[in-house]
């Protein structure tokens, strides 16, 4: 893997191996900025969601680039991208095999990742946005063409709140947009839908087997509720159908109120029988890291036995010991190379030989 001016990596030349990777080092070193250098190697903006202009080394021009070589399913791949900011231009690029790609979405036809970091512990207490955004990043890694359905849902949805905002009236400037809104949304809480019951499928096979609590789950929507009980021409034509008659309500909030940008992701603690926002915050934790190992092993049975790159930032801090062995034995069994990031290096003594271990030090890696 490389990196070039790159939040505070002037230069990074990493030799790796298949084996997971350990990074420690004091706050402030640059561990997370490496794990996020990795995640732009996937469809999305990565793990920190920060406008690409942000990441440019202070003092650099030009931009940043990163690039890493990848063994997948389909063999081995070499994808590179970089942000580069002018007078002329600012763009961000994508390159495999050094050809040049079609914008970010292409990247998940050969990596597949997930992540948490210690701005998602609260996913479960805080807004319904935010675990939406975590469960399409699922979905995402299940099915590469869902991003660009929620692009195409979200550019007509965008299209839509104009016109309300200007006081538009006339029926024809809303009905193609109320159309796509109405395919792409029902075919959204669809995707919903089916990810949630095959991970609850998957919990309920391995939930005896492991040191993580396993999750409950449900989706609060509108169409996750009507396609529940009707076929999914029906949801799209009841959708529509609901779009054209709440415009005047609409109008008045400036915004479409109702679609499965409106859905929420409700999950239980399964042992506890309680629900996960009343839990603890090492309670809420442990459930976290619990349903993304889940997911992990759902993505590797479907991708003949690939496991999803999994990112995970100061991931063994608020765990105890027997925990942290837990998690150590999950990721050896999936034989996912996990990234993982912490302050204390005896956190990761049970890793051995078993994992690539680094020291990072003012944007320095060393082995």
């Amino acid at each position: 893997m490389r990196a070039t001016d790159f939040r505070n990596y002037e230069t990074l030349n990493l030799d790796l191996d298949a084996r997971p990777v350990v990074l420690t080092g004091a706050n402030g070193a640059g561990k997370t900025n490496l794990l996020e250098a990795v995640s732009l190697l996937t469809p999305g903006r990565g793990l920190g969601r920060a406008q690409f202009g942000e990441m440019i080394l202070r003092g650099a021009e030009g931009g940043w680039a990163v690039h890493a070589r990848f063994h997948c399913a389909s063999g081995e791949v070499e994808i590179g991208t970089g942000f580069t900011n002018s007078d002329e231009t600012s763009s961000r690029s994508v390159r495999i095999d050094g050809e040049t790609a079609r914008g970010t979405n292409t990247l998940g036809d050969y990596v597949r990742a997930v992540w948490l970091t210690p701005s998602m512990d609260g996913l479960f207490s805080g807004p319904a946005g935010e675990r939406r955004r975590f469960l399409d990043k699922l979905i995402q890694s299940l099915d590469p063409g869902y991003r660009a359905c929620v692009s195409r849902f979200e550019r007509a949805m965008r299209q839509r709140n104009r016109l309300l905002e200007d006081g538009e009236t006339s029926s024809t400037q809303f009905d193609g947009l109320e159309t796509q809104m109405a395919e792409t949304g029902v075919a959204i809480a669809a995707a919903r839908l089916e990810t949630v019951a095959r991970l609850g499928g998957g919990i309920e096979n391995t939930r005896d087997a492991t040191a993580f609590p396993w999750a409950v789950m449900a989706l609060e929507g509108v169409l996750e509720q009507r396609l529940q009980s009707e076929a999914a021409v029906d949801t799209e034509d009841a959708y529509r159908e609901m779009l054209g008659r709440s415009r005047v309500r609409d109008r008045a909030a400036k915004r479409t109120l109702d679609g499965p940008h409106r859905s929420d992701l409700v999950v239980g603690h399964g042992p506890k029988s309680a629900p996960a926002r009343s839990c603890s915050t090492g309670e809420q934790k442990a459930l976290l890291i619990g349903l993304v190992l889940a997911h992990s092993r759902l993505v590797k049975q479907q991708s003949d036995g690939y496991a999803p790159l999994i990112l995970l930032d100061e991931i063994v801090a608020h765990l105890d010991e027997e925990r942290r062995a837990g998690l150590f034995c999950e990721l050896q069994r999936l034989e996912a190379q996990a990234w993982m990031t912490g302050t204390d290096a005896s956190h990761f003594e049970l890793w051995g030989e078993k994992a690539q271990a680094y020291s990072v030090e003012n944007g320095c890696v060393l082995r």
